[in-house]
């Protein structure tokens, strides 16, 4: 039987299909962002109306907070706001006061108590008080694209009108949960009320949020205009626009054009293989942070030769970890310390590091009974230029130690379907883009990943470890009430899983900025990978 740690992780790997099925393949440039000049910014003689004019890769797939699962968290995490902020590696705290100004636990997890601040309204004017943040996450447990993130919840209470008070069925970090960008929003009740009617309620562009942006107006596939919201509580973090007029555009060559003409201020996605020149050509510099973007390749851990720990070592010893950065993510990425991106829990420098080394590759290979080399099939998806390009050094790399590599590109989806269909006859080696749906990198991509189950969800390494589950099993209890303990846990499990080397932990792809002066635009933060903040991340009062 389950322990409910592994049925709450399981519900995560059930229901988040959807996120990866639809946007797993964007490639490694989609934590991008690239600023030109101000436009009409409040420190360039202070106008009527400032305006921030933008080019955005983000689709709007729904207006709709709860139901929210992809990347119009752009919008709404402008618009909306969780109970807490996560705040990004190297700050003073880990969280940052949201919708709530403090919260405790019980000293066994079980237990969260959140003081809901006063004097926050909704843009609709209702107020922001503990019934509102009980109907959101009861709404969000029920039906949110991310539901699944509530699972521990067993019952939410307010138990006045400042205090929320949630009961858990186990212990889990109801912190990290509680500043998800996806399920964590705290909505209008009478826009919950609405939308409980009419699932198409918020899709015209009706906001029910708190944060300091309101939905002005809406294009579907065109533009999505916001307006400072003049009521918002944080004076720190009030918007420096009173206008952010976004123009919806998925190509990358095309935001650079308008960047580099003046049309916009500032582009989300640009080629990032051009990154340099355009800092040069405006004058700028290139700022570099953590994203939650890592590329794993699986190996195929159910048949020969790959069932052999000592293969898979050779393999991860003939990688060139170094050009592959250079290549696929033009510089910008570094070596991965297993499966957890750097930035996020509970990633650690303490994880051991395969680096390239041919002879050692080669030895292993001959004491595995292949020193007469391999033959062996890898699949990327099509759509993921970052994969596209440095898949071929991979190719090479094995070709020098014996190994001859079967390259296949594949659309994501047939890619998935194929890997997911027979294990004895799929790829023998799977190259995915990963990312955790929120700041707990323990319960998704260790779980995720490599965990075994009767029905894996993405483990396509069909890899079965019983101490690896144990570890992660055990650190998935702890992570509410003794994180320390939690985080030694999973070092192990991760240490073990690069000596067993299901599969080839390549790189995690950094966030790249060009910040010219005078633009105010939010620092990127790894916990909130789709939301490009309009407004600044400042602590609450």
């Amino acid at each position: 039987m389950a322990t409910p740690q592994q049925e709450a992780d399981m519900a995560v790997t059930r229901a988040g299909a959807p996120r990866i099925l639809s946007i797993l393949a964007i490639g490694a440039a989609a934590a991008l962002t690239v600023s030109g000049c101000t436009a009409g910014g409040k420190d360039g003689g202070e106008p009527s109306t400032s305006v921030l004019s933008v080019a955005a890769s983000a689709a709007v797939t729904t207006w709709d907070p709860v139901r929210s699962f992809s990347t119009e968290a752009l919008y709404l995490g402008n618009v909306y706001e969780p109970l807490l902020w996560k705040n990004a590696e190297g700050a003073d705290e880990d969280f940052m006061p949201g919708i709530a100004e403090s919260w405790e636990t019980s000293e066994d997890g079980l237990t969260w108590t959140f003081r809901i601040r006063e004097g926050a309204t909704f843009h609709d004017g209702e107020p922001v008080d503990a019934e509102a943040v009980k109907a959101s996450i009861e709404a969000a447990k029920d039906h949110a694209g991310a539901s699944f993130i509530w699972a521990p919840l067993e019952s939410i209470e307010a138990a006045d009108d400042t205090t929320v008070v949630m009961h858990l069925a186990y212990s889990a970090p109801m912190d990290l949960v509680a500043a998800s960008t996806y399920g964590a929003w705290i909505v209008s009740p009478k826009a919950l009320e609405a939308s409980a009617d009419d699932e198409k309620y918020f899709e015209a562009g009706i906001d029910a949020g708190s944060g300091p942006y309101t939905v002005k107006s809406y294009t579907p596939g065109e533009k999505v205009v916001l307006e400072a919201y003049d009521e918002y509580w944080n004076e720190d973090a009030a918007p420096t626009y009173d206008i952010v007029d976004i123009a919806i555009t998925p190509d990358a060559v095309t935001a650079q054009q308008m960047l580099t003409s003046g049309e916009v201020d500032l582009a989300t996605n640009l080629p990032l293989e051009n990154v340099d020149t355009i800092a040069d050509d405006l004058g700028t510099e290139v700022r570099t942070a953590n994203s939650p973007f890592n590329f794993v390749a699986f190996f195929n851990t159910t048949r020969a030769p790959l069932d052999d720990p000592k293969v898979r070592q050779a393999l991860s010893y003939a990688v060139p970890y170094e050009d592959i950065i250079e290549v696929g993510g033009a510089g910008y990425g570094t070596q991965s310390h297993g499966p957890v991106p750097k930035g996020i829990f509970p990633y650690s420098e303490d994880v051991p590091q395969y680096t390239q080394d041919l002879d050692k590759a080669k030895a292993l290979l001959a004491e595995a009974g292949h020193a007469d080399g391999l033959t062996l099939t890898l699949t990327f998806a099509s759509e993921n230029s970052a994969e596209a390009r440095f898949v071929p050094l991979i190719k090479d790399a094995f070709a020098k130690i014996g190994v001859t590599l079967d390259v296949r590109a594949e659309l994501f989806n047939q890619q998935w379907e194929n890997a997911k269909a027979d294990p004895a006859g799929a790829q023998d080696i799977f190259v995915v883009y990963y990312w955790p749906t929120y700041s707990d990198a323990g319960s998704d991509n260790l779980y995720s990943l490599f965990h075994s189950s009767d029905a894996p969800f993405f483990n396509l390494s069909y890899w079965d470890n019983a101490e690896y589950d144990a570890l992660v099993d055990e650190a998935g209890t702890l992570t509410g009430s003794d994180r320390e303990a939690a985080q030694t846990k999973y070092e192990e499990a991760m240490k073990l899983l690069v000596d067993q080397a299901p599969g080839i932990f390549l790189y995690d792809a950094q966030a790249v900025n060009v910040v010219p002066k005078g633009l105010h635009v939010a620092d990127f933060n790894e916990n909130y990978p789709f939301t490009t903040f309009f407004a600044p991340i400042a602590p609450a009062n």
